[in-house]
Order: structure tokens, then sequence, then C-alpha cells
């Protein structure tokens, strides 16, 4: 009971925070802190996605217009991912179906640093955007999280994507 609160919770945040725009978010810790980084140039996209048909949306994200807000932050990122060699992640979706009330199913593939995986993801609709939710691991996609002094400060495997969709009403 307590994590369908929280879900619902988050979901009503999320829903507003993402209403009515593209956004795509990757949030991750540290053993001393938090960070978001956001991709900018898929923000101010003005995108409308249509989830009708065979035609679902395929996301390609330059790695390199994610901002984490602290320019080392944002650099040690872009390395992580090694953005020079695997400049892009793309989201594609390969199914989406309606659940309940205002849910929808999905089944997104997820490519970063050319590996690739499957994860299914519900997705909310709030005003004119879908809003869905998944957590990843760094490992998932055979990266090691960075460490820094040593080691004394690590990121730590797990990261939340977060992502809205523009949709036609």
């Amino acid at each position: 009971m307590k994590n369908k609160i929280l879900y619902l919770v988050f979901t009503f945040v999320t829903g507003f925070y993402f209403s009515q725009q593209n956004a795509v978010e990757i949030n991750g810790w540290t053993n001393v802190n938090t960070f978001k980084c956001v991709n900018n140039a898929f923000r101010n996209s003005t995108s409308i996605y249509s989830f009708m048909g065979n035609e679902l949306p395929n996301v390609v994200l330059k790695v390199d217009d994610f901002d984490c807000r602290n320019r080392m932050m944002t650099s040690d990122f872009r390395k992580t991912l090694n953005s020079d060699k695997y400049p892009n992640l793309t989201i594609k979706f390969l199914n989406f179906s309606k659940g309940n009330g205002n849910r929808f199913n999905a089944v997104v593939e997820v490519k970063m640093m050319n590996v690739v995986k499957k994860y299914n993801i519900e997705f909310s609709q709030y005003k004119n955007s879908l809003v869905g939710i998944k957590r990843l691991k760094f490992s998932d996609f055979n990266i090691v999280p960075p460490k820094k002094m040593g080691g004394m400060v690590y990121v730590k495997d797990e990261l939340d994507l977060t992502f809205s969709l523009g949709i036609k009403d």
C-alpha cells in the first residue's frame, strides 16, 4: 500500500513537472549526494509523438546535450557514457498498449554505448504528455560507475530514467 501511495505522489509531481513538454532526465546517487542530468535540447524541442498504429516513437538523444548543472559532473557524465565514441542514447518504443485509467504499458528499447536493453515501462497520461520512469543500472550497459578521490566518492549503480513525451490530444 505504501508503494502505491508513493507511486501516485511521484506520478502527480512528475506529471505536473513534465506537463505538456518533452523531457528526459537521468537521476542518480553518489555516496554523498544526488545528481540530475537533463537533456536540454530535447526539453526545448516542440516534437509531438503519436502512439497510434505501427509508427511508435524512436527518440535519439545526443549525450553531449545532457547538462548536470555542474561543469565537472557534466564532464564526468559524458566521459562515463563515452560520448566521443557513442554520441547518442536511443529510446525506441517497440510496443504500446492502454492499461487501466490514464495508464499505458510499453516495451521500450534503450540503447546506450551500443548495448541494447528492453524494459517494460508504465506510463501515465498527464495533460498532453505521457510520463514514465524506469530504474536502470550502469551495469546493465556494461558501464562501471565512476569513482573520485581514490574511491572515497563513488556513483551508485542505479539510475532513474524519467521522461515525458508530448502527445496529440
